[in-house]
């Protein structure tokens, strides 16, 4: 199967201080078919991973790929948000380093039966196949607002209204049954703008919808914060990687406050609450991006960033 692991390189230098850690566990929330995770344990021998996946058919590829390695991984199901409120007591104390690769992996992509991809047969787009909501629930019974929120929104699409318009005239006549279908009512509504897919970003705006992917990245952030505050992570290593300018901005944002020493509010003139409150600092002042021989190799990282979070001793 076809799988490239994006900014792998990168996450094995952002993870470097995993060098100089006895027995380090590596927390990857996103595991798909175990290329970081491969990577990460073949650069740092003296290290285990717990590998994460809410994709019954990602873990089991995994666990096939990965069997050489069976006696240092641990898998578990599970959603990335959710991960934290699972893990056994006695792992959190070890964790050096989560990684998230919260882009649709892909073996996804191009699996006809998943309905990620624009030639698809299916209308699905869950993760985690016994999830209630699928795409083709979001395409033939989200009323008209409902779905301009989603493209405005999570797909940043200007021409949403025209969009919505179109889907709502087609499923009229003959509910949306398949991807395919959904392409091309996107390719005949939208413009094309640098040669890439009309549907592209409507794709991934229904996608993200169906699995409330930047509500498990809140809830991800507020997990390691608060865990950080009850005595765990420190000296560990927070690497996300992104595909969306609105996960980007999330996870920025998140990583920006993590790193202030002051939080008083804006309107004191004095610092009142000790500047002393950083819980690490933002390894890059950029996120890191593919490089051209990357993307030249593998199009579909060309949109993704890394940015790295180190937690203080």
């Amino acid at each position: 199967m076809k799988h490239i692991s994006v900014l792998q390189n990168e996450v094995l230098v952002a993870f470097c201080h995993l060098a100089h850690k006895k027995e380090p566990i590596i927390l990857d929330l996103t595991l798909g078919f175990g290329g970081h995770t491969l990577a990460l344990l073949q650069a740092y021998p003296n290290a285990k991973v717990i590998g994460v996946d809410r994709d019954d058919y990602a873990l089991s590829l995994a666990k096939e790929r990965l069997h050489a390695y069976t006696d240092r991984i641990t898998y578990i199901k599970s959603d990335f948000g959710s991960v934290w409120e699972v893990l056994e007591e006695n792992y959190k104390p070890h964790i050096q380093a989560i990684l998230a690769d919260i882009g649709v992996s892909s073996m996804q992509l191009d699996s006809l039966d998943r309905g990620f991809g624009f030639q698809s047969h299916t209308l699905d787009m869950r993760m985690d196949t016994s999830a209630p909501l699928s795409a083709k629930e979001v395409l033939n019974t989200y009323n008209p607002m409902e779905l301009e929120r989603i493209f405005s929104q999570y797909g940043e699409i200007r021409e949403s209204k025209k969009l919505v318009r179109s889907i709502i005239q087609h499923r009229e006549k003959t509910p949306f049954t398949s991807a395919r279908e959904f392409s091309e009512v996107c390719a005949h509504t939208l413009t094309r703008t640098k040669g890439i897919n009309p549907a592209t970003q409507a794709f991934q705006a229904i996608r993200i919808e169906v699995n409330d992917e930047l509500g498990q990245l809140h809830k991800l952030l507020d997990s390691l914060y608060a865990s950080f505050k009850k005595g765990f992570l420190h000296g560990s290593r927070v690497g996300i990687i992104s595909f969306h300018s609105l996960e980007d901005r999330i996870i920025k944002n998140a990583f920006k406050q993590w790193s202030r020493a002051c939080i008083c509010p804006p309107n004191v003139l004095k610092c009142m609450c000790g500047g002393n409150n950083a819980l690490g600092e933002v390894l890059y002042k950029k996120p890191i991006s593919p490089s051209a021989q990357e993307i030249a190799h593998n199009n579909r990282a060309r949109s993704a960033k890394l940015r790295v979070f180190a937690f203080k001793d």
